[in-house]
């Protein structure tokens, strides 16, 4: 196919200087080319700094260093010096990866001054009320525009709603720098779409949204993308547009659990299960397999905030959004309820022993963040029982200093629980039979399944099962 511009290649592999008319919402699978390529649009020789070296920023920083010279940069020195240590407490980046990658690490801002593109990957939870906490984005925007000179292009990469990149951070970043937005800088946006602990779905494997403050911005950012990802680029109208496809992303996956959730709640009241209900609807061909369960993390818990906000603020109530909130931050109470029950049938109550096991807000992975196991704990230790925690993923420090909670160092001497709760289905746990759960409980005690990790593991008549 002939396409406009000065070159003709193959589309499937290639990058080029399209008219944005024509770009604007394609997928384009760009491969990185040989610096023998006069047409490439990007200079491999600029300079990169990924702002926020957490779940997001540093594998996406590893993954540009393959083409770019890219400097890690994060506030927390101590984070730097785990990293320069080929250490990530976050497990996201294996020790191998970091000590073979270019990149290089710093958390002197002085160190960011002139780069070319600003990446800022830093973390955008809600308030106690669940506003929008744009704190870090601010902070970031404040620091990079005291360090960036003309020409830069500064890209934002936290969820955030539609219009913060260009009327929030665009503004911050004149005030620091005395440059002109558009004019002496310019703004891009690439939404992140890090799942943590998933090993299918990197950043260099997926697509990756991209919009530019002009085109000419746009045409850079899909080529620097492109470079990283096999994925490919998708090369969305305008920021505000990219910004509002992230937000809904999640949104969408919220709503969609909270059903599943709600009726999951309707039919254990009637003795059913909704595990064995959805192995049977599944076999329809377009039916949509989410689980039930416990909604946390710095994504799906947050996101529908930060659309509700940008409603509320043009004058529309959501109603689906808020009812989804509703009806995934009730379920930690809920399952404290049926456990509560199905110990008062046992003759058990306040002072009854309790281990969780699991505290992070998903499986096989050390992040605590959001985390609903919280509120099943919390509403537990209100009706007075006894309740222990273990999670071998999850930082015993971080977890006193978030939620107050002691982890367990071990299981070892661990025994005589009236109750076990599979909170978190860490493969450790999912892989417990009939021996561990005789090592950890009494011979009458309730076995709490939240994730549906042990339906088919047999368990001793003498105990109790529940599951959601």
């Amino acid at each position: 196919m002939a396409l406009p511009g000065k070159l003709t290649k193959n589309i499937q592999h290639c990058a080029y200087t399209l008219p944005s008319a024509y770009l604007t919402g394609r997928v384009f699978h760009i491969r990185r080319m040989p610096l023998t390529n006069s047409w490439a649009l990007m200079d491999k020789n600029r300079k990169i700094v990924v702002v926020g070296l957490g779940y997001v920023g540093l594998p996406l920083a590893i993954s540009l260093a393959r083409s770019y010279p890219v400097i890690g940069f994060d506030i927390d020195a101590n984070r730097v010096g785990e990293l320069e240590a080929c250490e990530d407490r976050t497990r996201e980046v294996e020790f191998d990866r970091l000590r073979e990658s270019t990149l290089t690490y710093s958390a002197d801002p002085a160190s960011i001054t002139g780069a070319d593109i600003y990446i800022v990957t830093v973390p955008t939870p809600v308030t106690a009320n669940n506003q929008p906490d744009l704190g870090a984005v601010r902070g970031a925007s404040k620091m990079v525009g005291e360090v960036m000179s003309k020409g830069a292009v500064v890209v934002y990469e936290s969820t955030v709603y539609p219009g913060v990149t260009e009327d929030v951070c665009g503004p911050i970043l004149e005030h620091a720098s005395g440059l002109e937005c558009g004019k002496d800088f310019f703004l891009g946006y690439s939404p992140e779409r890090i799942n943590p602990g998933d090993r299918e779905h990197t950043v260099d494997r997926i697509t990756k949204v991209v919009a530019g403050q002009t085109a000419e911005v746009a045409d850079e950012l899909c080529e620097m993308y492109g470079a990283i990802t096999s994925g490919g680029v998708f090369r969305a109208a305008d920021i505000k547009t990219a910004e509002a496809a992230k937000v809904i992303e999640n949104a969408q996956r919220d709503i969609n659990i909270a059903f599943v959730n709600e009726v999951a709640t309707i039919f254990n009241k009637m003795g059913i299960s909704i595990h064995d209900v959805l192995e049977a609807a599944c076999t329809k061909w377009n039916f949509l397999n989410f689980r039930p369960g416990l909604v946390g993390g710095h994504c799906i818990g947050v996101d529908p905030f930060y659309l509700a906000h940008a409603a509320v603020a043009v004058g529309h109530h959501p109603e689906i959004v808020l009812a989804g909130r509703r009806i995934n931050d009730a379920m930690g109470p809920y399952v404290a309820e049926c456990i509560a029950s199905e110990l008062a049938q046992q003759g058990r109550g306040a002072g009854a022993r309790i281990l969780v096991l699991g505290l992070t807000f998903k499986e096989n992975v050390p992040d605590l963040r959001n985390s609903r196991v919280i509120d099943i704990i919390t509403a537990l230790k209100v009706r007075g029982f006894d309740v222990e925690i273990h999670d071998s993923f999850a930082d015993a420090d971080e977890a006193r200093r978030e939620y107050g909670v002691d982890l367990m160092p071990s299981l070892d001497d661990a025994s005589g629980y009236h109750c076990l709760v599979g909170a978190v289905a860490h493969e450790e746990y999912a892989a417990y039979g009939e021996a561990d759960f005789a090592k950890l409980v009494v011979d009458d005690a309730v076995i709490a399944d939240v994730k549906g990790m042990w339906r088919t593991t047999d368990l001793s008549a003498g105990y109790r099962r529940w599951q959601l």
